[in-house]
C-alpha cells in the first residue's frame, strides 16, 4: 500500500476499502466545519458512498491519474489530500485537502502539501502545481501563501457551492520554484 511518511507526526496514506468506516465518521462528524467550503458535504449521507469512491481512487492510483490519500496524525485520521486529475502531456495538477476542525492549528495540512510537492515535482517530475482557494477561505489561502505559491489572480465564479458561485484564487508552483525553496528530496515513500 502507497503510503509517505511526512514527519514522525504525519503519515499521508492511500485510501482502501477498510478505510470507508472512518471517512464517513471524520466527514460526519466535522460536517458544519467542512460544509462550509465542500460542495459535495451534503450528499455524504452513507459510509458505503465511501467504499463505491474508494475503488474509483484506487483505479485513479493505478493508472497514475490521480492521488487521494487519507492523513493521519498521530495514527488517527484527521484529514485528506490529493492530486487531482494530473495531465501528463503538461506535466501539472492540482492540490485539494481537507481537515477536521480539532485537528487544525498543528501545521497539518502545511506539513503535509511539503511532502505532496515532493512526491509530485520529484518523484512524478511534474513542473506545475496549482491550488484553488474560495477568496473568502482565509485558512485553506495560508497553504500556498506560506509555501511561496505564486497568487496568479481570481477565476470568476470558479466553484458553485450550494446554488451560489463564489471566485477563487488561483495558486501555482513550479518545479524550478520549489528546487530553489527545497534543494534536497527527502524520501520518506513507501509502497
Amino acid at each position: 500500500m502507497f503510503t509517505l511518511k511526512v514527519d514522525n507526526e504525519i503519515e499521508l496514506q492511500l485510501f482502501q476499502q477498510h478505510h470507508a468506516r472512518s471517512l464517513y465518521q471524520l466527514v460526519e462528524s466535522n460536517r458544519e466545519h467542512l460544509r462550509e467550503w465542500m460542495p459535495w458535504v451534503d450528499s455524504m449521507t452513507s459510509p458505503y458512498q465511501f467504499e463505491s469512491i474508494i475503488p474509483i481512487w484506487l483505479s485513479q492510483f493505478a493508472e497514475n491519474s490521480g492521488l487521494n490519500v487519507g492523513i493521519l496524525y498521530k495514527d488517527e485520521l484527521v484529514g485528506s489530500i490529493g492530486l487531482h486529475q494530473i495531465d501528463w502531456h503538461n506535466r501539472m495538477t492540482s492540490i485539494g485537502y481537507y481537515l477536521s476542525k480539532g485537528a487544525e492549528g498543528h501545521g497539518i495540512i502545511t506539513r503535509s502539501v511539503k511532502s505532496l510537492l515532493n512526491y509530485a515535482f520529484f518523484h512524478l517530475g511534474l513542473n506545475r502545481v496549482e491550488i484553488r482557494c474560495g477568496i473568502k477561505n482565509k485558512k485553506s489561502r495560508a497553504i500556498p501563501e506560506r509555501l511561496g505559491f505564486i497568487k496568479e489572480g481570481i477565476i470568476r465564479d470558479g466553484e458553485q457551492l450550494y446554488g451560489r458561485f463564489h471566485d477563487l484564487f488561483i495558486y501555482s508552483m513550479l518545479a524550478r520554484d520549489w528546487n530553489k525553496r527545497i534543494p534536497y528530496f527527502d524520501t520518506n515513500l513507501t509502497s
